[in-house]
């Protein structure tokens, strides 16, 4: 008489990961080691190298392409962003790609969870909770309110974890990217924007990635927003002085561009004026609080010093 097939004898679980930025590609490294099967979905076909890692082509605004591809999967974590930092950009770009992958996850029966910034939420100046509120109007952050607010409106199941800026390996294009780490690693002058002292909360990526996953494996955690594991909020100055820690450098020196600056130039440049629309992060506190997700999904942010030993670990190698 046959037994019955083990728990353990079970095919690996499929997930889907549309993006292989850094938090795409953190989720598919993250899902692999785990055990799982993961299937990478970008226009070039990038993404980690790892035997459970399948790599696809594929144009994720495109309706026809999707059906097959999500098919089976448990989970589809949609990390895909604009084309260009730009209110235009996105308004043309994101709704239209959201709306093409939550149709075809939902003809899958899979929830999916989207990485989520911070523009939305309408009273920054004091600690961001998940029950703020998140009713910003105008530009990248009007754009922002009106995914979430389709998200909700979806047939299809969502979750939404939302961060505040990235560091961590791969991070590249962040105020603590490659403007910081390159300048701190180069024992050279730091300029930031803003104020360089005022508290403000920077996420780990892998610390993100970790939020996804768990959110994904529990339906009774969908249809609604978490914040990422982060810790307290340092300053600009501060994490640059962690980095140097970790680094074994001197302590950078730390300027900072006065926004008033910034806004005048913005009058003459398009991608500054970009940038200008997000100067309240940075002329005042702002500070994520992530410990009701904490408790929520039973996890904890790395350790500072941990973090940027790793994120300067990468960028050295970068250098090979």
């Amino acid at each position: 008489m046959s037994q019955p097939e083990s728990p353990s004898a079970q095919p690996p679980a499929l997930y889907v990961v549309t993006g292989a930025g850094p938090v795409g590609w953190t989720v598919a490294e993250q899902l692999a080691a785990a055990g799982h099967r993961v299937r990478v979905l970008t226009r070039s076909g990038s993404g980690p190298e790892h035997p459970r890692v399948e790599k696809k082509a594929v144009d994720v605004s495109d309706p026809t392409q999707l059906g097959g591809l999500f098919r089976g999967a448990k989970a589809v974590f949609h990390c895909i962003h604009g084309s260009q930092y730009s209110a235009r950009t996105w308004a043309e770009e994101l709704p239209r790609a959201e709306e093409t992958v939550l149709a075809a996850a939902g003809g899958a029966g899979a929830v999916v969870v989207f990485p989520e910034s911070l523009y939305s939420y309408s009273e920054p100046d004091r600690p961001m909770t998940e029950e703020g509120p998140r009713e910003a109007r105008g530009g990248k952050r009007g754009i922002r309110t009106e995914l979430l607010k389709a998200r909700q409106a979806s047939a299809t199941d969502t979750v939404s974890v939302a961060a505040s800026d990235f560091f961590g390996p791969r991070v590249r294009g962040a105020h603590a990217g490659e403007r910081m780490l390159k300048p701190v690693l180069a024992g050279k002058p730091l300029l930031v924007i803003g104020k360089a002292g005022l508290p403000h909360s920077f996420t780990y990526v892998p610390d993100l990635a970790a939020a996804m996953i768990r959110a994904a494996q529990d339906p009774a955690l969908w249809n609604r927003v978490w914040h990422a594991p982060t810790g307290p909020a340092p300053s600009q100055r501060k994490i640059a002085e962690e980095f140097a820690a970790a680094a074994g450098v001197r302590t950078p020196r730390v300027a900072a561009v006065p926004g008033w600056v910034l806004r005048t130039m913005a009058v003459f440049s398009p991608g500054t004026r970009e940038i200008a629309e997000t100067l309240y992060q940075f002329e005042r506190p702002f500070v994520l609080d992530s410990h009701a997700s904490e408790a929520a999904l039973g996890l904890r942010p790395t350790p500072v010093k941990e973090a940027a030993a790793a994120t300067v670990a990468w960028w050295r190698d970068q250098d090979q």
